[in-house]
């Protein structure tokens, strides 16, 4: 398992083109940092698409779902910074999935990453994460150039606009919706494994689960918290 922890946040978002700079000054100097520095946060990612919308990916990895409970965490989110109000209030078309990594192999990450929505059919879940776990990733992961695959469920409750909290519009994802997230070295072997592998006929034909979108992205930078040396 190339995840150090099993919780996970997942925000998708646009900015404006004449935002960019800023955004990405804010989020490299300022935000990554912050949130790497909470208790129970391992580690955080951002990625820009290739393919597919909105442009800009990011994921944070925690020890569990409970950290997203944590006062530590809570209080930050009430307490942000001019900097961060500002910049936050600049963000379009966002997104907000809060879950739990239920299922992941593999080792190591890598710079492209293939991003999949999906919506399980009711009552199939089980289906859906046997067919992961024991059919679907153990040959995928086997790929020359791909890494490490994992299955995000996102909790509903957490995934929601956090109390206290003014935030630009946002789509939340429902507790029913899950995250593929493929890991490669090869963008074009990422992106095909995936078109082949991942479609809209191969999960009607599983019965246990519809494809919202499929999204290929490149790793921008990575951020994991330790003391300072020296």
């Amino acid at each position: 398992m190339s995840l150090k922890g099993v919780g996970m946040l997942c925000t998708r978002m646009d900015v404006d083109s004449t935002d960019v700079a800023e955004f990405n000054r804010w989020f490299d100097k300022e935000h990554m940092e912050e949130r790497v520095r909470i208790p129970g946060f391992l580690d955080a990612r951002r990625y820009v698409a290739i393919t597919g919308a909105p442009k800009y990916l990011n994921l944070y990895e925690t020890e569990s779902l409970t950290v997203f409970d944590s006062p530590e965490y809570r209080q930050r989110l009430a307490n942000q910074t001019q900097w961060s109000m500002k910049m936050m209030a600049k963000f379009k078309n966002f997104h907000r999935a809060v879950g739990q990594i239920n299922i992941s192999q593999g080792f190591g990450h890598g710079c492209f990453v293939a991003f999949t929505w999906l919506k399980p059919v009711d009552g199939q879940e089980k289906k859906l994460r046997e067919w992961f776990a024991l059919q679907e990733f153990p040959t995928l992961i086997k790929t020359d150039d791909i890494l490490s695959a994992h299955v995000l469920e996102s909790d509903a409750r957490l995934s929601g606009p956090p109390p206290g909290v003014s935030a630009p519009e946002r789509k939340n994802e429902k507790a029913n919706d899950w995250f593929v997230i493929v890991e490669g070295t090869d963008a074009e072997i990422v992106s095909e494994v995936c078109k082949k592998r991942l479609t809209s006929e191969v999960f009607q034909k599983l019965g246990a689960a519809n494809l919202i979108s499929n999204s290929l992205f490149a790793l921008r930078s990575s951020f994991g918290y330790r003391s300072e040396v020296g």
